[in-house]
């Protein structure tokens, strides 16, 4: 029943963690972090991402244009970027670590402590690349709520706003966290036997079958001298 439940909640865990790092991969690189809307004389949408700007145009074009200079861009994207490579390199480690630490596959079966060591780690690469995402994301829109609201810009001057990859990016570094967190507590609510217990568990169990043989012995012993003596009694007397 606890090997159930635990193979249950590596399940969960894995498929959690493995949904957040495909989601903070698409996060890292779609242009969509930020948006700005410019109706000047026609519908403009400016989408920004870590590594290029977009522009929408009414009639349907899309123009799309990298970002100059790595120096040249703000902190927090500089930031971003790095920390974003890190989540995507982190998630990749901890589906590596966490899938040859889960109880359904056969590597690593003979040694299950290291099962458990690799299983702890990749909850733990997890949980660190979840905390790489929310990071970033977090900042940029706390800067974009900055820039939303600072009075020293004119009202008719647009705004930059959240874009879809800000929500997108929460939810992944949310799922990245939870899968590390359920993998890395069915690890450790795995009891792993020292080389001391398990030699005296096979002495028990070897004697235990020892003793059964010898019981058995015993018994169809028994059962052989009650037959004999039925015979005997059985038998006519022999005359003198």
């Amino acid at each position: 029943m606890a090997g159930s439940w635990r193979a249950k909640v590596q399940a969960g865990g894995m498929l959690l963690a493995i949904l957040g790092w495909v989601s903070s991969c698409v996060t890292t690189f779609v242009p969509l972090w930020k948006s700005l809307n410019l109706d000047l004389n026609e519908l403009e949408v400016w989408t920004m991402g870590l590594w290029q700007v977009c522009i929408a145009r009414e009639e349907g074009a899309v123009e799309c244009r990298a970002h100059g200079s790595f120096l040249a861009l703000p902190p927090e994207l500089r930031v971003s970027r790095l920390l974003m490579c890190l989540s995507n390199g982190l998630g990749l480690l901890g589906c590596l670590l966490a899938a040859l630490g889960l109880e359904g596959w056969r590597a690593c079966e003979d040694k299950p402590g290291l099962k458990r060591w690799l299983l702890l780690a990749g909850g733990a690469a997890f949980g660190t690349a979840g905390m790489a995402t929310l990071a970033p994301i977090s900042w940029v829109a706390y800067n974009t709520v900055l820039d939303f609201w600072d009075d020293t810009v004119p009202d008719i001057v647009p705004r930059w706003e959240f874009g879809e990859a800000t929500f997108l990016g929460w939810f992944a570094g949310a799922f990245l966290a939870t899968g590390g967190l359920l993998l890395a507590c069915s690890a450790c609510s795995t009891r792993t036997l020292s080389p001391q217990h398990l030699l005296s568990e096979r002495g028990k169990a070897t004697r235990q079958r020892q003793s059964g043989g010898q019981h058995f012995v015993l018994l169809v012993t028994f059962v052989v001298a009650s037959l004999t003596d039925d015979a005997v009694l059985a038998s006519p007397a022999n005359p003198l």
